[in-house]
Order: C-alpha cells, then structure tokens, then sequence
C-alpha cells in the first residue's frame, strides 16, 4: 500500500510574497494628480485610501455607475454614480508651492517625527488630519 503525502497547498503562500500592508506616498486629504490611465491630468482630493490593496480613491475620478434595487420597500432604487478606487502608482502628489506633481521622501525632524517632503521644491507637505 502506498503512504499518504500531503502536499502544501499555494493558498498560504501568497502572503509570503506580499506585505499586509503597503507603504504609501499619499494619505487621506491629499490633492493629487492622476498621470496614467482614462483620467490623466485631472486633479482631485483622495478620499479614502487602502493600502492592504494598495489603492486609492480620489474625489471625481474612475467614476463608475451601480445599478441599486432597492431591498425594502420604502428604499430607493436606481442608478447610482460614484468614484471607485484606482492604483496608488498611478496618482502623484501635488508640490505645495508650485501645484505641479512631485514626487515625495521623507524626513525626520529634531523632535523623531517623519514628515514629507516634495522633492521638486524641497517644502514640507502637511498631513490634512
């Protein structure tokens, strides 16, 4: 009779390979600027930002529509617009000074805290809280 062999399954080997979380270069309330994909050069607020998939979602752009039924009777049904999220590599941040896209290293000050710098004027980028 031939012995049982139990073979590793792939499920748990993905995150291995991926962190849990990814580092991101923007945060909630940053203007940024979309530089590839449909909606190149439009300029928005991020909204929400996801960094298990490393997404974000920004204010007016990748606008979908979602078709709602509606699930007791005094909801409403229809169509619904809103923006879905969008790659984090794909937006940059906007130069506080000059409100050109830039892109961002981080320094830490006197006191050990990190802050952000924009690396085409050299201006600190406040985090909007």
């Amino acid at each position: 009779m031939k012995p049982l062999v139990f073979k590793k399954s792939r499920r748990g080997r993905r995150s291995e390979r991926e962190p849990a979380r990814h580092k991101l270069h923007v945060a909630k309330g940053d203007r940024v600027r979309v530089i590839r994909g449909d909606d190149r050069g439009r300029e928005g607020k991020v909204l929400h930002v996801y960094p298990k998939q490393f997404r974000v979602v920004v204010e007016g752009v990748n606008v979908v529509k979602k078709h709602k039924r509606a699930t007791t009777p005094q909801a409403e049904s229809g169509i619904i617009e809103f923006p879905a999220p969008i790659a984090a590599s794909n937006v940059m941040l906007l130069d506080p000074k000059s409100g050109q896209p830039t892109r961002v290293r981080r320094r830490r000050d006197k006191d050990g805290t990190i802050e952000r710098v924009a690396v085409k004027s050299g201006q600190p980028i406040p985090r909007v809280r």
